[in-house]
């Protein structure tokens, strides 16, 4: 098929100017927005006198010009009626009235083209009406067929002619549906209008040299008695613009796939972090462990010295883990932020204490400017809070060899609701270029080419500071001169409270009994047999009796034949995994005995794991022995049963139980 010539606009007053007898467009409410010369010519008018005035002040009749209107467009076949035309010399001439509706691309009646034709000729009229039509057909630059009720063409224009790659004697009288490649669908878009009287856009594919996309519109066509005679159908090229749709679908396609190779890879990502954290902080476990169990026991200074050495090492290597996690974290959009209330000034300075030892054995001092009128508890993360001063105190000290390190922490603004602090680390040290301080929070970015192999590091700790704070609302910058020093800061907001929280030493003096603890019976599930040394020497030394359970399935068979006091479940086991056991505890067995996960994995979604499948608490591996003693007594005592478990024979009260029997005592009196 050939493209319309032109612009449609252009096309549209061609038709117009070429047709010898009067038209006018005009509008819906009836105001005469178009007409060609012959318009002019019966008229007597110019065309300033012509243009926006209504219709109906030009013509007169039996029938208002309300009700010409309402017969115009209340349906979407032709009008005639006879009418008298009155010139501008107010002379009058009879004329046969037709209009016919015309739509927009959504079926919306924009308006009506009009006819007017003097009536002198009598019944010639219509046959010039006819001839004129035909006129309008014959010139029209799309397709146009006409088909009667049997579905056969019984007249075409040029444009179809070519289109169909056919003369007009072959056409006439062949069957109009074999022109597509879906006859059905062109046999019920006939049936249609026939029905409906029109049809508008409905897609079809025309049969030709090439398949052209093409819409399909009509309307029916009557004879001089009113009755519907047959069809005219029009085809509109819309190859181009299924090209682009289909040139879009496979865009979106290719986008699509993208898509869900970003989300396997980023998932990808998250596992092998995930069995990663596993694999390394599963040693890491047993190596702090047994550092922190030699360091209780009595040493040589130079003994201590290498344990300190050994404990620090692994230390570090455990905030770069967490480092590393965290930026997966925010790369998947799952960095999330605790809202707890914590003693910040105590916060902060026990990051301070952890290099206590490295400050003095380069001979740098540390000084501590904390402002007094900050609130002594306040609500937020400290955690990530810790991690923040962790990595700038960490650069503090690596890149200083004389002079001191200040940490400051000041309040900037307050209300009744929010605390917004102001942080600062200012050293001593070598500084910072200035073509470098514009990228130094960026990841993998260091100062200098000969930073990593002078200083060490992987240039992440800082990117982990911009994203802690900038995702809980803070903002971080830096000031630096190179040979002089840096000061490096942020500032966060955090929520006020009234809740009073007990100091660590509080909290352990509380939950530390001075003295052993003796008959707590636990199940420690752990096949890594060095951490399964390492919870035998932390539990003895807590006082606690335990068993050892090397696979999930064991942990099964042992949990199923003996009460325990407390779990501690490793998630990762041969036979089950520690996910697979909880679920086996608390649906099959119907127990409640706590349990805690010992994971070396600290990622959300293991986190949630472990509460959905009934865990109560989880402490993250390399396990803090203070922490864990805290949690597992904190259990133990909550989780007291309303009813004695029947006996079947005498057996030793577990612990809770006897807490339990002495509760009741002290209800009684």
């Amino acid at each position: 098929m050939q493209p319309s010539p032109g612009t449609p606009q252009q096309y549209h007053k061609g038709l117009l100017e070429a047709c010898p007898f009067p038209l006018l467009v005009i509008d819906s409410e009836g105001k005469i927005t178009e007409h060609n010369a012959a318009a002019l010519s019966l008229t007597g008018r110019t065309s300033a006198e012509l243009m926006f005035t209504s219709i109906f002040d030009h013509v007169s009749g039996e029938l208002s010009g309300t009700e010409i209107h309402n017969k115009i467009f209340s349906g979407n076949n032709r009008f005639e009626c006879p009418l008298s035309l009155r010139h501008k010399n107010n002379s009058y001439t009879d004329i046969s009235f037709t209009g016919s509706v015309f739509f927009d691309a959504v079926t919306n009646t924009q308006g009506a083209l009009v006819l007017l034709k003097e009536a002198a000729a009598g019944d010639d009229i219509k046959n010039e009406n006819a001839e004129y039509y035909r006129a309008l057909v014959q010139t029209n630059p799309d397709p146009v067929f006409v088909v009667n009720r049997e579905g056969y063409i019984t007249d075409v224009n040029p444009a179809a002619e070519m289109a169909a790659n056919a003369g007009r004697e072959k056409l006439i009288g062949s069957e109009f549906s074999i022109l597509f490649t879906k006859e059905k669908e062109a046999k019920k878009a006939c049936r249609k209008i026939f029905k409906q009287g029109t049809l508008r856009d409905h897609e079809l594919t025309f049969r030709e040299g090439t398949l052209t996309d093409v819409f399909l519109g009509g309307s029916v066509y009557m004879n001089e008695k009113g009755e519907v005679e047959g069809i005219m159908i029009t085809l509109h090229d819309i190859s181009a613009l299924k090209k682009n749709e289909r040139k879009l679908i496979r865009a979106n396609k290719k986008a699509e796939k993208a898509r869900r190779m970003a989300e396997d890879a980023m998932k990808a990502k998250q596992q092998f972090l995930s069995n990663m954290s596993h694999e390394i902080r599963t040693p890491m476990n047993s190596i702090i462990g047994f550092t922190k169990v030699i360091m209780k026991t009595e040493l040589t200074e130079k003994q201590r010295e290498y344990l300190s050495a050994i404990k620090l090492s692994g230390d570090t290597l455990i905030v770069l883990i967490n480092d590393i996690l965290d930026l997966a974290k925010v790369d998947a959009g799952k960095m999330t932020f605790e809202r707890i209330p914590f003693r910040i000034r105590e916060s902060v300075s026990a990051m301070l204490h952890l290099f206590e030892t490295r400050i003095q054995e380069k001979n740098i001092r540390l000084f501590k400017e904390f402002d007094p009128s900050i609130p002594k508890v306040l609500v937020g993360d400290p955690v990530r809070l810790r991690q923040v001063v962790l990595n700038l105190i960490s650069n503090a000290v690596k890149f200083t060899s004389h002079g001191s390190i200040t940490m400051g922490m000041k309040l900037k603004k307050e209300d009744s609701d929010n605390a917004t602090l102001e942080f600062s680390i200012t050293d001593t040290g070598i500084g910072i270029p200035a073509n470098k301080i514009d990228s130094v929070f960026e990841m993998f970015e260091q100062a200098g080419n000969n930073t990593t192999r002078l200083y060490g590091g992987t240039g992440l700790g800082l990117a982990i500071v911009k994203q802690l704070v900038e995702n809980q609302g803070g903002n971080v910058w830096v000031k630096s001169e190179p040979g002089k020093g840096s000061s490096f800061g942020f500032s966060l907001t955090f929520g006020k409270t009234d809740v009073k929280i007990q100091t660590e030493a509080e909290a352990e003096t509380t939950l530390r009994p001075r003295k052993k603890i003796k008959g707590i019976h636990v199940l420690v599930a752990e096949d890594n047999t060095l951490n399964q040394l390492l919870m035998k020497t932390i539990l003895s030394d807590f006082g606690f009796t335990l068993d050892i359970a090397p696979d999930g399935k064991t942990a099964m068979e042992k949990l199923e034949k003996t009460r325990y006091d407390i779990v501690l479940m490793d998630l990762q086991m041969p036979g089950a995994s520690g996910f697979e056991v909880t679920e086996f505890v608390r649906q099959k067995l119907r127990s409640g005995v706590p349990i805690i996960a010992l994971t070396a994995d600290v990622t959300d979604a293991d986190v949630k794991k472990c509460k959905a499948v009934g865990m109560n608490d989880y402490v993250s591996k390399p396990v803090d022995d203070k922490l864990l003693y805290n949690k597992m007594l904190g259990l133990l005592r909550k989780n007291i049963p309303k009813e004695k478990p029947s006996r079947s024979k005498r057996t030793p009260l577990l612990f809770r139980e006897r807490i339990a029997k002495s509760a009741s005592r002290k209800r009684i009196r």
